[in-house]
């Protein structure tokens, strides 16, 4: 993708994160970057070049402000990650706090006159579903599918995408673009620890979202002049995949409306170890 002529000042928050680790090497080279986090430091303990410490759970909004002053676009990255793995066991008052910074974010980028938002919500506010494309009883998952969790991490994704409707209809004064995005698996896919585990694996392989994918997904939701949807409001929901075979939620809209064209699937990219794991076992199929 060829960068644009004039280069737009874009916030990214959770700048020091595992998502913003695969983005911010192509943002560098497109964008006027603010970069904020509760740290300046990956996960590795390694330094990030130009983060700016900011809690975003913090209701002081005042302290906040100028940090969205002249930003084009916000991306919304930051997660409080309570003890434990992402969702397993977090209750609602875990979550509500990282609705709550959802929330400040859209609030300041309101009042700022950010002409985008982009959060990085996730595959989880529709995971109920995923039962019944295991049982056959449902062959696709769209993102205007109704969403549903039956945990808190996904109920807060769900939050945010809500949330993010509020601003984008116009019914504070004026229209807020909004882009969520439904992260699927960005990680690369390692089959040995999936061993007696086919069902996960075969859902890895539908989830895969590779960096480049990934990177272009953003961008052109970064982008994309226009992203009304049939009622005039700026406001998408986009699943964050790959173009995989074995996909179970559909990237159709991504594609129509921001031009989204993946180059990756794992069906192609880990083909050696499908036919290992799944093909030579017998336990071929979509999910």
């Amino acid at each position: 993708m060829r960068a644009p002529a004039g280069r737009r000042r874009v916030l990214v928050t959770g700048a020091t994160g595992y998502i913003a680790g695969q983005l911010l090497p192509a943002f560098r080279e497109r964008y006027d970057l603010v970069l904020l986090d509760a740290r300046t430091t990956d996960r590795q303990g390694r330094p990030v070049e130009g983060v700016i410490v900011a809690d975003l759970r913090s209701t002081d909004l005042d302290a906040l402000r100028p940090h969205f002053a002249g930003v084009d676009t916000v991306v919304h990255l930051a997660y409080y990650r309570p003890n434990g793995p992402v969702g397993a066991g977090h209750t609602y008052y875990d979550e509500r706090v990282n609705v709550d910074m959802a929330y400040h974010v859209y609030q300041l980028s309101f009042d700022a006159g950010v002409r985008r938002v982009v959060m990085a919500s996730s595959n989880h506010a529709c995971d109920w579903y995923e039962h019944l494309l295991r049982a056959r009883k449902l062959d696709m998952v769209y993102p205007d599918t109704y969403p549903l969790s039956d945990n808190y991490y996904g109920w807060a994704k769900i939050a945010y995408e809500h949330l993010g409707f509020i601003f984008a209809c116009g019914a504070l004064g004026r229209k807020m673009g909004v882009v969520q995005i439904r992260i699927g698996a960005p990680r690369e896919i390692v089959a040995e620890r999936f061993q007696g585990n086919p069902v996960g694996y075969k859902r890895d392989l539908g989830a895969y979202i590779s960096q480049r994918d990934l990177q272009q997904l953003f961008i052109k939701s970064i982008e994309t002049e226009n992203i009304a949807n049939e009622y005039g409001i700026p406001f998408q929901i986009f699943y964050g995949i790959s173009g995989n075979t074995r996909a179970f939620w559909s990237i159709a809209n991504a594609r129509r409306v921001i031009g989204y064209e993946p180059e990756d699937d794992s069906e192609v990219k880990y083909a050696d170890d499908i036919r290992r794991m799944l093909i030579e076992p017998g336990l071929g199929g979509r999910l």
